[in-house]
């Protein structure tokens, strides 16, 4: 899962006492293989260069409106200690100015006068302005706080991933967002009261989750005696790297302390009793036909998570197909490694068998990582066979933080920012070892590191100033992204991983994972299904491990649409794959398909497919 940590924008949608392993740092050799007859890169037409500043301009005034953003582009001014504000009035600020700038992009620049590109980039920023439209209606149904993208969480996630501290002024900047983290929080807890006036609530469920993560912020030094909490640790050790005398040091880590305690841990204590008296008062139903207008809301968030026109019917029939035919891959696996019994049979030889578990301890935890980075070895390797360009950022292999492993997703992504001065990170959740299997490491690793999201987040974030606008270049869309993540583990195999065939099935029950996804996805929010019929389905239908099997319909129930995208994704761009090859024979290049797909930045499946189709016209000619 590629994920991108904006408090405003995810808003509106029990700690290990372990300690975890240090993160592995993948040195930036992507890189530095040897070339091997690399074809020339696809060509970039002639640019307008009116439009270009238009929308260099465009992306000054859309970043002077969100401080998060800019950090995550690792820009430092001004702003660098301050929150995004979370409000109504921030929200409409965003929406006109995309008006605005949509409606000069019109009249300044008719679309026929452009280039290909540039045309492409106008039809981008339409859609990109239509698709926020779509879901608009709903934003008051959105989440404040839960277990994936909750206003609990965001915030100490941003300060200890991404806020960097490389001189006196930035652990200022990091003390005073500490202290900014109150009075967003308190935005949020206001925005959670207005929106169950409205009939929102979270499932009851949600909130253990919010508390629990809440709890384990405000626990530990400088709280109380306990071990340091992970928030303090983080700023503890970002202020004892930097250049700075001890006095000045002492004066910092004083000044943290006092926002900790004297602004962060009411602020946590006022959202723990918001949360309590909203549980006392939250229903049992998990998906959003719940709410009056929820059966026009899912189609919207389909519709803007998978970029095409299928119906909540048409997903779920898909994912029924798309579980038989993967079904069909796995008996013929199962029959390989001369299992004998049925499919189901061997969905619970796989759960239960020790053997496909590491040990859940320190030393099971290190094993995992270890054996993520053997992965990333052997598929770099093979990169230059497939790409034409490859990234230069390193990738850090990081366990998810312990103040939120408990609620946090099995596995996400960070990209790296254009600077380099934060590396590409591969979060992968280890809170529990039996929720993370050993058949699936690698298949894991493919999709979130490389040749998926870090190869993906990378490139784009390295694009030289020009190639394409900025609006593109940091822009996604899920079906694209994810949909390329998934066909990323399965281009692993053409790389020569899987050669256990357990590992080879790891990978079929990832895809089957996306595959169930629609099923319950749809089942949830569509077809009243309740939470425990999907985790009886998936529990029916595959290996997974009952522990992750809650987590991802717990997942599904508070992000109704998007683990739709995956597979459709996917689909799409194996389509467009064998098309090409069929097209072009032998001038079919796997490294040209692929920097077509990546270099041009995220877009709709639709646009995808012209822009393949106009790459394998000019390769035929």
């Amino acid at each position: 899962m590629k994920h991108i940590l904006l408090l405003a924008s995810t808003a509106l949608l029990a700690a290990c006492a372990t300690t975890a392993p240090d993160p592995l740092v993948v040195p930036p050799a992507l890189a530095e293989a040897p070339p091997e007859a690399v074809p020339a890169p696809v060509s970039i037409p002639a640019r307008n260069a009116a439009l270009a500043a238009f929308f260099e301009e465009y992306d000054k005034a859309e970043l002077a409106l969100s401080p998060l953003s800019k950090a995550y582009r690792g820009i430092k001014d001004a702003d660098y200690g301050k929150w995004d504000e979370l409000s109504d009035a921030a929200d409409e600020r965003d929406r006109a100015l995309d008006r605005r700038y949509l409606a000069e992009l019109r009249s300044r620049f008719p679309r026929a006068t452009l280039s290909p590109e540039d045309q492409l980039s106008f039809d981008l920023f339409e859609y990109r302005a239509a698709r926020r439209e779509v879901v608009e209606p709903f934003r008051k149904n959105g989440l404040v706080f839960d277990q994936m993208n909750g206003a609990q969480s965001d915030g100490p996630a941003f300060l200890i991933n991404i806020h960097k501290v490389d001189n006196v002024s930035d652990a200022e900047a990091y003390v005073s967002r500490i202290s900014a983290i109150a009075v967003y929080l308190d935005e949020a807890i206001a925005e959670a009261k207005a929106r169950e006036a409205g009939g929102v609530l979270a499932p009851k469920w949600v909130y253990p989750y919010v508390i629990a993560d809440s709890r384990n912020l405000i626990r530990g030094a400088p709280f109380d005696r306990q071990a340091d909490n992970d928030l303090w640790a983080d700023f503890q050790a970002k202020v004892g790297k930097l250049d700075a005398d001890a006095p000045t040091k002492a004066r910092l880590l004083a000044a943290g302390r006092t926002a900790m305690v004297r602004d962060l841990k009411p602020a946590y204590e006022r959202v723990i009793a918001a949360m309590q008296a909203q549980m006392a008062r939250a229903g049992t139903d998990d998906g959003i036909w719940r709410f009056a207008n929820g059966a026009a809301e899912y189609q919207a968030r389909t519709k803007f998570y998978t970029t095409t026109d299928l119906t909540p019917d048409q997903i779920h029939d898909l994912g029924l197909a798309q579980v038989a035919r993967i079904h069909g891959e796995m008996t013929a696996l199962k029959d390989r490694v001369g299992f004998k019994g049925s499919l189901q049979d061997f969905f619970k030889f796989m759960r239960e068998d020790r053997r496909f578990y590491y040990p859940n301890n320190a030393a099971g935890k290190q094993k995992y990582l270890d054996e993520s980075l053997k992965a990333q070895s052997a598929v770099q390797t093979a990169l230059p066979r497939f790409f034409g360009r490859l990234p230069k950022a390193p990738l850090l292999i990081k366990p998810v933080e312990p103040f939120r492993e408990k609620s946090a997703g099995k596995a996400f992504y960070q990209d790296p920012p254009p600077d380099g001065s934060r590396p590409g990170t591969y979060y992968v959740n280890l809170y529990d070892m039996d929720d993370m299997p050993s058949i699936e490491v690698e298949a894991l690793f493919c999709h979130e590191g490389i040749p998926g999201h870090h190869l993906q987040g990378a490139l784009l974030s390295e694009l030289g100033k020009g190639e394409v606008p900025p609006f593109r270049q940091f822009s996604g869309y899920t079906a694209t992204d994810e949909g390329w993540g998934l066909y990323a583990e399965k281009l692993c195999k053409e790389m020569g991983l899987y050669e256990d065939p357990y590992r080879d099935f790891g990978r079929l029950q990832l895809e089957l994972h996306r595959a169930i996804r629609l099923v319950v996805d749809s089942g949830l929010h569509h077809k009243r299904w309740s939470r425990e019929r999907a985790i009886k389905y998936v529990e029916d239908n595959s290996a997974d491990a009952k522990g992750g099997i809650v987590k991802a319909i717990e997942r599904y129930a508070v992000y109704p649409g998007q683990a739709t995208a995956y597979m459709i994704g996917k689909l799409k761009i194996e389509e467009l794959r064998a098309k090409a090859k069929a097209a072009l024979g032998p001038k079919y290049d796997d490294r040209q398909f692929h920097d077509t797909v990546l270099l041009a930045g995220s877009m709709p499946l639709s646009m995808l497919e012209t822009r393949v189709d106009e790459w394998i016209a000019r390769t035929k000619a």
